[in-house]
Order: C-alpha cells, then structure tokens, then sequence
C-alpha cells in the first residue's frame, strides 16, 4: 500500500492491485469562453464529488476522418486541450489525472514542451497514435514515444488497448507488451461490450507477462452507458463491438439507457472478478459518449455502483 506522502500519480498505480475507479471527462468546445469553461468544469466535479473516484482522465478529441468509410453520426467538433482544461479549470482537483495526446495534432517539441512541463506527481499521459495508416501527423506514436523515453522527469506513460483488434489477430496482447518495452506503465481500454474479447485479451496479456517473467502492468478497463440508436451508431463508427444480441434490445427497447446500463453493471461485475482472479492489476474507468444529459447522469450513477463493487 503507498505511504501518504506516495504522489498521487505513483499512488493510483500502487492501488491497482485492488482495483481503482476513473472517470473520463472531454474538455468542452474549444470556442467556450473561460468562464463557460469554468462552470463547465466545476458542474463535472460536482457530480462525481460524491462517487470518490480515483482519479480522471482527460481526453483529447481528433477528427479521425480517415477511421472509417462510414460517415460519422456526430459531427466533429474542436475541443479544447485537456491540458489547458486541466491547468485552467480542474485546479480543484488535487487527485491524479490522465492526461491523453493525440500526437498526430502536435509538433515534437510542442509535445516535448509539455511533457517537460507537466506535473509528473499527479500527471500521467496516453500517447494516442492515428486512427489509420492514411492519417497525415505532425509526430508518429513511435516518435512520441522516443520523445517520452528521452525526458527524465516526463508523466508517467500509458498504451491505449483495444480489445477488438484481438479478435482475428490474437495480437494485441503483444503489442501490449511491446508498448510496455517502450515505457508504458499502465494501460486504458476502447470501451468494453463484448465480455469475452476482453477477456481473451487480458488473459493473454497477464499469461504473456508471466512467460516473460514479468509482472503485468494495471490495465484500467472503460465502460459507458448507451442511450440511444444514434450512440449506437457512434460507438459502431468508434470501433466498439457490440454483441448483436445486446445491439439488437437496445435498438428495440423503449428505454435503450436502462438495458444498456444493466448490461454495463453486468460487465463491471465480470470484469473486476476476472482481474482478480487473473492478479492482473486493473482499473474501471467510466464515461459518457456523448454530451447527453441522461447519458451523463447514467454514467455518473454506473461510477456510483462499481464504486460499491470495488469495495
């Protein structure tokens, strides 16, 4: 267990062999005024004040306009930088946040900037690569991962994993590893339907560290609350498998937020008795796709409740 002077980065890290729970938050619109920001800000706070998460994460939204043939159901719009949004507005939070980069949007030493400058106490980081191979960038996830490497007083680093990419491959779990190579301390999942992908990916994953004679690194799970058709089709868009069976009550139900919710408590009850069993050290993030009020308020309440599970 971390000692009460452990930063609050290294505690959240030390704490994952019990499990801890996030919530993700995306910065508001990059047009929002300060003070829109601020109240933005503090309204997010407010809600989860009650729930004791662990920590935050912060995301950074790109247009990924190369993801997918299929149009996107939201349309795109500039967010501002989680690190702004952070330093400017979350300074009411002194608890650890993870900070993603989509690195494709920076220059290298915009990037090194900000990791030299970053708190690294409390501050860790996603480097996020390109949505597909077509994408022009400014910096390649592997050149962003050089940059870390050569910065000794850098946040700490984590790989985002994706579950689906394992289903024909059976590869992730080794880019997992190479990831881990490279620095990465601590994993963030795509957010998790389909139970059985991402078990086969955290079995392989926590079976390869140990062939390796390795300890895993935490893996920290997410979950959101679907509440319509239209986020449906997003998280279709995003890449998010959904079992049919589930895609199809939620498309017919006349509450598509009450199944998917039900269904999302079933997974975090699976999911933290699956880590623990398997000593993988793990994490719940939760979050809402989408700036829906009821979807917000699910995924307030989904944190509540796997709050209760974690213990």
């Amino acid at each position: 267990m971390a000692s009460a002077d452990t930063p609050p980065a290294a505690e959240l890290l030390a704490r994952a062999r019990d499990g801890v729970l996030l919530y993700g938050l995306t910065p508001p619109r990059e047009t929002t005024s300060p003070d829109d920001a601020a109240v933005i800000a503090e309204a997010a706070l407010a809600r989860i004040r009650s729930v004791q998460v662990d920590g935050l994460v912060l995301y950074d939204v790109d247009a990924e306009a190369d993801r997918s043939v299929t149009p996107r159901p939201f349309p795109f719009m500039p967010m501002m930088d989680p690190a702004v949004f952070l330093d400017r507005h979350l300074t009411s939070w002194s608890g650890p946040v993870v900070v993603y980069r989509a690195v494709g949007k920076y220059t290298g030493d915009e990037l090194d900037d900000w990791m030299s400058t970053a708190d690294r106490d409390r501050v860790l980081t996603v480097l996020v690569g390109a949505a597909s191979r077509q994408q022009a960038v400014r910096t390649s996830l592997s050149d962003a991962y050089r940059r870390h490497a050569a910065l000794p007083g850098a946040p700490r680093l984590g790989g985002v994993v994706i579950a689906e990419r394992h289903v024909t491959a059976r590869a992730e779990h080794a880019r997992m590893l190479r990831k881990q190579d490279a620095g990465c301390e601590f994993f963030v999942s795509q957010v998790c339907y389909d139970l059985d992908h991402t078990r086969n990916l955290l079995s392989d994953y926590a079976y390869g560290c140990r062939d390796r004679g390795e300890e895993p690194r935490p893996v920290v799970l997410t979950l959101a609350p679907c509440g319509s058709t239209r986020t449906l089709e997003f998280m279709a868009w995003l890449g998010i498998d959904v079992p049919d069976w589930l895609r199809t009550e939620i498309d017919r139900s006349d509450d598509p937020l009450s199944v998917s919710f039900e269904q999302c408590l079933v997974n975090a009850r699976a999911l933290i008795a699956f880590c623990r069993r398997l000593g993988l050290p793990f994490g719940i993030n939760v979050e809402s796709l989408t700036n829906r009020r009821l979807e917000i308020d699910a995924s307030v309440e989904l944190a509540r409740q796997v709050r209760a599970f974690l213990g």
